[in-house]
């Protein structure tokens, strides 16, 4: 019976299911009977609703259900960063993954919360992973609040925000360029010398940087940037413009009081 087992473990055993593994791949792995394994399954996705006649979620496109505008607009921009979607073999429904590093946990939360937000009756997880975790959202209706997934990389394919979908961004920007920042961007503090009083002395400064191979994503970025009043260049390694910086004072002071370091 499933309840002789300790819930990590079961947590632990719904999680390799929720990966690809097989029944008995994690029966053998964990010391856990074969028939706990498939009845914890079939639990896991009666509950996400892949089970023949199981409810479906509602969905805001197909069906008018509300949408938490504001997370779904920084969930948007970690999809377009750190996100992937995919449609394991093993499951019938696709999930959207969020790589979150383990060095920020305050990420990993709040892409947590803001899946939950986004997806409120879908099942949401955290997969372990060496040095990250992989937040994930089971759903059937991922490709229709995310209509930039397709085949290949995102540098390598288009990208281009629906109407429904800037008329969000525009509504909450701060949230998106916050999304960004957190999948793909950084808080540094530079320093360089200057004169004083016929001395050289350090001069540190902090500035804000964001790095993408996609034109697409950056100009998304800069153009977010500029609608809220933040100035910002693009910096280039080599001949790849893959960074926009942001460094003046007032600048970083607004990014300051919306975004913030990682954490």
């Amino acid at each position: 019976m499933s309840y002789f087992h300790g819930t990590d473990v079961r947590h632990e055993a719904l999680a390799r299911l929720r990966a690809g593994a097989r029944n008995a791949e994690v029966a053998r792995a964990l010391g856990v009977p074969v028939g706990t394994i498939g009845y914890w399954r079939h639990l896991d996705r009666a509950a996400r609703g892949e089970c023949p006649g199981a409810h479906d979620p509602k969905c805001p496109r197909c069906d008018g259900r509300d949408l938490d505008r504001a997370a779904y607009s920084y969930l948007l921009a970690l999809y377009l960063g750190d996100g992937h979607i995919i449609q394991y073999s093993t499951h019938r429904v696709p999930s959207l993954m969020i790589a979150c590093g383990d060095d920020w946990p305050g990420l990993m939360d709040a892409c947590e919360a803001a899946m939950r937000a986004v997806f409120p009756d879908n099942s949401v997880c955290r997969v372990r992973r060496t040095g990250c975790h992989n937040v994930k959202v089971y759903s059937k209706h991922l490709w229709c609040l995310f209509p930039q997934h397709g085949k290949g990389r995102k540098h390598e394919r288009t990208i281009a925000l629906e109407p429904w979908q800037q008329q969000i961004v525009d509504a909450h920007p701060w949230e998106f360029i916050r999304g960004l920042i957190h999948s793909d961007g950084c808080r540094v503090t530079n320093w360089t010398t200057r004169a004083v009083g016929g001395k050289r002395k350090r001069y540190e400064y902090p500035r804000y940087f964001f790095t993408n191979k996609s034109d697409d994503i950056r100009r998304l970025f800069s153009e977010t940037l500029t609608k809220v009043g933040v100035e910002w260049t693009e910096l280039a390694r080599g001949r790849d413009p893959f960074n926009i910086s942001v460094a003046r004072r007032a600048s970083v002071a607004l990014m300051d009081q919306h975004i913030g370091p990682k954490y």
